[in-house]
C-alpha cells in the first residue's frame, strides 16, 4: 500500500470517527477523566472506579425507559418517586413474611402499574406528560410515606440482602450486570426490531405515524410501563444494597436521569437519541459527580453544576435542531 493510500485510509477513519453521533459527549468525558486524574491521582483506584461503576449502573437502567420515552415525545417526571415505590413495596412484603420473589415481582408490578396508569392517561384523556407524570410524582411519593409512615423498612432478609451487597459477577456489581443486559436488549429493540423503528417515527412526527397505521396509543402506554417497571427495579436492588426500604429513596432522580440522557444526545423534542448516547451520558454524570466530591467541592454547588450541565445540552439541542430546519 502507497504512502498516498495509507494517508487517504487515515482520514477517511477519523472522518468516520466524528461521524459517529456519540463523539460529541465521548470527548467532554474522556477530557474529564484526565483532568480529574492529573489533579487527584486517586481518581482512577480500583475502588472509585468500581464506586463509579455501580453509579452508573443504577442511573442506567431507569435512563434506557427515558430515552426511549424521549424519542418518542414524551416525558416521564415520576421516575424517582416510582424508583422509591419499587423499593418501599419490595420491603414491606418482606418484612410480612412474603418470600423474595412474590416480594420481588410485587415490586416491579407496582412500577408497572404507575407507569400503565401514567400511559393510558396521556394518551386517552391527551392529558400533557408534564402534568400527568408530575401527578403520578407526588401520588406515588405519597404511597411511600403512607406505606413507610416516614420511617425506613426493616430488618430485610439476608438472602435478599445478598442480591446487591454481595452477588458479585466478575467483580462486577449486579446493578452493573442488570444495566448491561437491559441495555444490550433495548439495543436490539431499538436497532433491529419494528417495535424500534415505530417509537422513532411516532417522535419523529406522530401524524405521519398515525396516517402510516402505527397503534401510537398502544406504543406510548407500552412505553410508560416500560419506565416504570424499570424504575421499580431500580428500587428493588438499592433496597437490596440498603438492607431497608427507605422513604427518601429517588428523591430528585428523575431529573438526574433526565440530564444523564439529554446529555447522551436525546432530543427533547423527540425523533432523535440513542442508548449508546444515554450509557456514555450516564457515566459522563457520575464521573462529574465522583470528580466534584473527591475535590470536596459542596453537594450544592454539584446540583448547580449538574443542572448547568442539563442546560447547556437543551441549548445545543435546540441549536441543532434550528440548523436543520433551515437546512
Amino acid at each position: 500500500m502507497s504512502r498516498e493510500q495509507t494517508g487517504i485510509k487515515k482520514e477517511l477513519i477519523i472522518k468516520n470517527i466524528f461521524r459517529v453521533k456519540e463523539i460529541g459527549i465521548m470527548i467532554p468525558t474522556i477530557l474529564l477523566i484526565i483532568i480529574v486524574q492529573m489533579v487527584n491521582p486517586l481518581f482512577l483506584t480500583k475502588l472509585n472506579v468500581l464506586s463509579i461503576l455501580r453509579s452508573s449502573g443504577y442511573m442506567l437502567i431507569p435512563a434506557l425507559g427515558m430515552t426511549l420515552i424521549l424519542i418518542s415525545g414524551g416525558l416521564d417526571l415520576s421516575v424517582g418517586s416510582v424508583y422509591g415505590l419499587g423499593g418501599v413495596v419490595t420491603a414491606y412484603c418482606l418484612t410480612n413474611g412474603l418470600p423474595i420473589v412474590p416480594s420481588v415481582l410485587l415490586g416491579l408490578l407496582s412500577g408497572m402499574a404507575c407507569g400503565i396508569l401514567n400511559g393510558v392517561v396521556i394518551v386517552k384523556l391527551k392529558i400533557p406528560p408534564i402534568m400527568m407524570t408530575l401527578g403520578m410524582y407526588y401520588m406515588a411519593r405519597g404511597l411511600v410515606y403512607v406505606i413507610t409512615q416516614g420511617t425506613p423498612i426493616f430488618p430485610l432478609p439476608e438472602a435478599f440482602k445478598a442480591i446487591e451487597q454481595q452477588n458479585i459477577i466478575l467483580g462486577i456489581p449486579t446493578a452493573v450486570v442488570c444495566a448491561m443486559i437491559l441495555a444490550a436488549v433495548f439495543f436490539i429493540i431499538m436497532r433491529y426490531t419494528v417495535y424500534g423503528r415505530k417509537i422513532y417515527a411516532i417522535g419523529g412526527n406522530i401524524e405521519t405515524a398515525r396516517v402510516a397505521g402505527i397503534n401510537i396509543d398502544a406504543i406510548m402506554i407500552s412505553l410508560y410501563a416500560i419506565i416504570g417497571t424499570l424504575s421499580a427495579l431500580d428500587g428493588v436492588l438499592m433496597s437490596s444494597r440498603l438492607g431497608s426500604g427507605q422513604p427518601s429513596a429517588g428523591t430528585g432522580y428523575e431529573l438526574q436521569v433526565i440530564a444523564a440522557v439529554v446529555i447522551g444526545g436525546t432530543s427533547t423534542y423527540g425523533g432523535k437519541g440513542t442508548l449508546a448516547g444515554t450509557v456514555i451520558g450516564v457515566i459522563f454524570m457520575n464521573i462529574l459527580s465522583s470528580s466534584m466530591t473527591i475535590m470536596k467541592i459542596s453537594a450544592y454547588w454539584q446540583n448547580f453544576v449538574i443542572g448547568a450541565a442539563l442546560v447547556v445540552a437543551v441549548i445545543i439541542d435546540q441549536i441543532k435542531r434550528s440548523k436543520t430546519a433551515e437546512d
